[in-house]
């Protein structure tokens, strides 16, 4: 009988959690984007409209598109832990060349994300992005916008995004990070930091420096990283705009509101509650290639 250490029975636990999240919370999502954009916002002065929120999570899209440097050749894209498909959606608009693939464990985002990408040179997969069953050297292009979080940015994801990328293939990450070891986090970090873990399903988040050491180890180069927090906080600020106009949205129509809706706002709320400890968390845009 194979023996289960508890880190992985926790890992196991929060998947499952994970999981459930999605399938239940993701029709949410429509409320803080018209294009089910699952993340957070980029700020450009003059170019971008700080209270038209898709004008901002769009933005982060061409962000970390334009990052993967697609030239006019064929090119195979996959988004790992993809959610509804809006980056795949923006990447098949800009680049006729691409064809994208995304993964994702809830069967809800599997269902009508397929239907978002009808008549469009893209799949969304039922899979694991920690464990794929892609074969090798499969893809010239990976992206993953606020998902690895979900796994504890563990490296296991970096390494099953090496395994499956093309020699000179290029990965794009975006995400939130820790810019200090969790037990060198203020009590308010602290706070901020357990609930917005508990609430968003996330294992933990890594620390920035830690995570550049892993890719290094892993055997991408290049690696390029970007604090992008002062470019994602006008959408953050979104934030109790957008979970009061959910619930009183709720309220006038007499619906309840799920459990997984109100673990999605309180986790919204911490992740406010984060951004103002900008001395414990960042977030970053990293760009890595594969030898």
């Amino acid at each position: 009988m194979k023996t289960i250490t508890l880190e992985q029975q926790l890992s196991e636990d929060n998947r499952i959690e994970m999981i459930d999240f999605y399938n239940e919370a993701t029709e949410d999502y429509k409320f803080w984007s018209h294009d089910y954009n699952m993340h957070f916002g980029y700020f450009i002065p003059f170019k971008t409209n700080p209270f038209k929120r898709d004008t901002m999570l769009n933005q982060m899209n061409a962000q970390v598109i334009k990052r993967l440097g697609i030239s006019s050749s064929k090119n195979r894209l996959i988004d790992l832990g993809c959610g509804m498909g809006a980056t795949m959606r923006y990447a098949l608009k800009q680049y006729t060349n691409v064809i994208a693939y995304g993964v994702t464990l809830s069967d809800f985002q599997l269902k009508q994300g397929n239907k978002l990408l009808q008549g469009k040179n893209g799949i969304i997969i039922k899979e694991n992005y920690n464990d794929t069953s892609f074969q090798t050297n499969a893809f010239d292009s990976a992206v993953a916008i606020e998902s690895f979080c979900h796994s504890g940015h563990s490296s296991l994801s970096l390494k099953e995004a090496h395994r499956i990328l093309k020699p000179g293939g290029r990965l794009v990450i975006a995400d939130a990070f820790l810019k200090k070891d969790k037990t060198q986090l203020c009590k308010g970090a602290k706070h901020a930091y357990q609930n917005l873990c508990n609430h968003w399903s996330l294992e933990q988040l890594a620390n920035i420096n830690d995570y550049k050491q892993n890719l290094k180890n892993l055997g991408f180069t290049t690696i390029k990283i970007e604090d992008a927090s002062f470019k994602v906080a006008p959408s953050v600020l979104h934030v109790p705009f957008a979970i009061i106009g959910f619930i009183l949205k709720k309220l006038l129509r007499f619906k309840s509101i799920k459990r997984e809706s109100l673990h999605n706002l309180k986790g919204s709320f911490y992740a406010l509650f984060s951004g103002l400890h900008m001395k414990s968390f960042g977030y970053y845009i990293i760009t890595a290639t594969k030898n």
